[in-house]
């Protein structure tokens, strides 16, 4: 349970970045489309900044939801599925860090910290730059819920929650295609919403048979 809850803290620092990381323009014209250049070359703005600052934390919260599957008694399907998004989502957190890193811009916990793993970790972490709550991330009441079910009643809770934070993942998809500048975020995010809507189709098929 301890590996739980630190899985879940990897959301802990990303709510204070991601909305620093609005309050960094300059004002210039332009907003979140104007350009910078790092170090490495990579050219990008403050919505490829958010994109990543925040899509770690969501898919952080993804996997564990994935860890709340391990030792039930679940069917193959779930299992295959839950299977699948530790599998994806894993290396594009680690891809998003690097991009962070190359930029000079902070980098939320990830899954490998292991720092705060009091509670579930989410308590003010589903809020995105605005205050506004960012898309499909769980409250920490949705997760103890989750995490207290059983049998059948976790299969569909877990199903049900995971379409609701797939959807998330897609409207902060779309939003960095609209905005962003970073050609790898712009193929990063037309992944997440053509393999994450598949999945919900798929999830939704489980939930109707």
């Amino acid at each position: 349970m301890k590996q739980l809850k630190t899985v879940a803290a990897a959301a802990a620092a990303a709510t204070l970045m991601f909305g620093l990381s609005a309050c960094g323009d300059d004002g210039s014209t332009g907003g979140a489309r104007a350009e910078q250049t790092a170090p490495n070359g990579d050219v990008f703005n403050d919505a490829d900044i958010d994109f990543a600052t925040g899509m770690i934390p969501h898919h952080a919260q993804a996997l564990v939801m994935v860890d709340l599957t391990r030792g039930r008694d679940l069917s193959p399907e779930v299992q295959k599925l839950a299977d699948d998004i530790q599998a994806a989502q894993g290396p594009e957190i680690e891809q998003m860090v690097d991009w962070l890193t190359d930029w000079d811009e902070p980098v939320p916990e990830t899954l490998r910290d292991h720092a705060n793993a009091e509670d579930h970790g989410m308590s003010g972490h589903d809020m995105g730059e605005d205050g506004t709550e960012m898309p499909g991330m769980m409250t920490d009441e949705e997760m103890d819920e989750l995490e207290a079910a059983q049998g059948q009643e976790f299969e569909t809770m877990w199903l049900k929650m995971m379409i609701e934070h797939h959807q998330g993942a897609i409207e902060m998809a779309k939003d960095v295609q609209a905005d962003g500048v970073f050609e790898p975020a712009q193929k990063l995010a037309e992944s997440i919403e053509t393999s994450q809507q598949a999945e919900i189709d798929h999830m939704n098929q489980l939930l109707d048979s």
